[in-house]
């Protein structure tokens, strides 16, 4: 929800029915009346939530003692807002046009997905009959609840069988720490009360998580500035799976401040391995051969996946806004004329040394370069939101929509993927465009869920076509990422889920919390211990 506070405050509201409460009208606290409590459980079936969220009423005008029914069977349900302008209630809501007399205009109240409004009384959801008071609430309470667990549960088969406790072993303990993702004191924390309170397993020993990593930590080493897999075959082994080139890509990622290498299972059917970090190497070719030298690529040969700015390392071509910086064509990047106009460019048949921009020899094989689905989703959207107008609704909607990102952010089109998806799951946000702006849009969705996802449509050539040509008109444009989609349709997988970099993405989120535990000590025991976290004892699935 935004930072900034809504127009009415929640508690000018009722939690039931959801009406304005007036200022001279007595309020009943939800939280603090154990009566209004238990009254709406037994009317609407269900308890009072949500007293401890900030975006709930937690007043009422409902209940007030009268032994009298309500106009509807099902309350008000509030959810938290995601905007203050199309899905806030106590944003869109002005008391302030509240008259009294006959002819009065009444206050509308919407129903939005942040506050359903209120269900009438139907045949389906008649008035409930009121609870009989000679039984004692606690009393009615554990009667209604036994007789739910005899509806949900057949004892019939173990009638007379106590219930006994159970004490988890060894591989049971490891696996809730792994699930709980606790470090290695907070899990002797852990084990050393649980085995105070006779809980474990007699075997378990207190002091058992503190070489966790040496199962997998000596399959690492450290080298100039660069923690490495030595044996990667053997990981695999260690591990418990087959160890095939053909079944896994390589995905390297290098920023300003680390460099990762991590292998990705084509398909996501097991948890992405990193082989290689370094936080000392600098972000350039000679690192790039190093970290590939160390991890014996020529060996194992793996289809390498990362952006288009790791590509040109790996395929030796020069850095910044080249003439030619695609590493399949001839592409001219300066020639703006000729974008949306020339598609059939001359291919790159050579890498020569000081030719076409090349200035390194190249590192991998280009046909072993796969495309990166989330990096060409992401540039899309960036050239739609930098060619809309910024003085128009739309652009000013998606200030609404993201209320913390900087207005140099949403004006350079820097989205991520779960924003990306919340744009697209807007259906205010085509409603504020104009027609060619809602027909690139249009465009842009019809991609994102035909093609660059894991269902590829039949006509994914006319989706990809009437993308490009509703950009050209909308005014977008044409950088080497779009090129790729437009010109090297032929080079993209049959499924593209299947090969996203999406995963490796993930990684660098889940990796930053050992980073922080291992404070700056990039080694082989803080790779090792990652690596123990993703193990299961009953199988290697996440």
């Amino acid at each position: 929800m935004a930072s900034r506070g809504c127009i009415h405050p929640a508690d000018a509201f009722c939690y039931v029915c959801g009406h304005f409460i007036k200022t001279r009208a007595k309020k009943y606290s939800v939280e603090a009346s154990a009566k209004m409590c238990e009254a709406y459980k037994a009317y609407f079936g269900m308890p009072v939530g949500d007293q401890d969220k900030p975006w709930a009423p937690h007043f009422t005008c409902w209940y007030r003692g009268e032994k009298r029914a309500m106009h509807f069977a099902v309350p008000r349900i509030w959810r938290e807002p995601t905007d203050h302008s199309t899905n806030c209630y106590f944003c869109m809501v002005d008391p302030s046009k509240r008259r009294t007399g006959k002819n009065a205009t009444p206050v509308m109240y919407p129903d939005i997905p942040s506050s359903i409004a209120p269900a009438p009384h139907c045949p389906e959801l008649p008035v409930p009959s009121p609870p009989d008071r000679a039984t004692p609430p606690s009393e009615e309470s554990s009667r209604s609840d036994t007789q739910e667990d005899v509806e949900d549960h057949d004892f019939s088969s173990c009638a007379d069988e106590e219930r006994k406790p159970y004490y988890p072993n060894q591989k049971d303990l490891n696996d809730l720490i792994r699930d709980l993702g606790l470090t290695k004191s907070n899990a002797e924390l852990l084990t050393s009360r649980l085995k105070q309170w006779n809980l474990l397993d007699e075997s378990i020993q207190v002091t058992g998580q503190r070489k966790r990593h040496q199962v997998f930590s000596t399959f690492f080493s450290h080298q100039d500035g660069l923690c490495f897999c030595n044996n990667v075959a053997g990981l695999f082994e260690a591990i418990g799976i087959t160890c095939n080139p053909n079944e896994w890509c390589l995905f390297i990622d290098s920023s300003c401040k680390s460099l990762k290498a991590v292998l990705l299972h084509n398909g996501n059917k097991y948890p992405s391995l990193p082989v290689a970090q370094s936080v000392h190497l600098k972000e350039e070719y000679t690192s790039v051969k190093m970290l590939l030298g160390a991890l014996k690529y020529d060996e194992y040969g793996w289809e390498v996946i990362g952006d288009f700015k790791m590509v040109s390392f790996l395929m030796g071509l020069q850095g910044g806004f080249t003439k030619y910086p695609c590493f399949i064509c001839l592409w001219d990047s300066r020639d703006t004329k000729a974008h949306y106009h020339r598609r059939d460019w001359p291919q790159r048949t050579e890498f020569t040394v000081g030719k076409n921009n090349v200035k390194w020899q190249p590192l991998v094989d280009p046909r072993k370069v796969l495309m990166p689905p989330l990096q060409i989703k992401l540039e899309l959207i960036k050239q739609f939101v930098r060619a809309l107008d910024k003085e128009s609704r739309a652009f000013n909607y998606l200030q609404d929509l993201f209320p913390k990102l900087s207005e140099a952010k949403i004006k350079a089109g820097v989205f991520v993927g779960p924003q990306i998806k919340k744009i697209i799951e807007c259906s205010e946000f085509p409603k504020k465009l104009n027609r060619k702006e809602r027909a690139a849009w249009n465009s842009f969705v019809a991609v994102v869920h035909g093609f660059l996802g894991n269902h590829k449509d039949e006509n994914y050539v006319q989706l990809v076509q009437t993308l490009i040509k509703n950009y050209a008109a909308m005014g977008c444009r044409m950088s080497l990422k779009i090129h790729i989609l437009d010109a090297h349709l032929d080079k993209f997988k049959e499924n593209m889920g299947a090969y996203s970099e999406e995963q490796g993405e993930r990684f660098h989120q889940d990796i930053m919390n050992f980073e922080c535990r291992y404070q700056g000590q990039y080694n082989e025991n803080m790779m090792g211990d990652y690596i123990w976290g993703l193990i299961r004892a009953s199988k290697f699935a996440v």
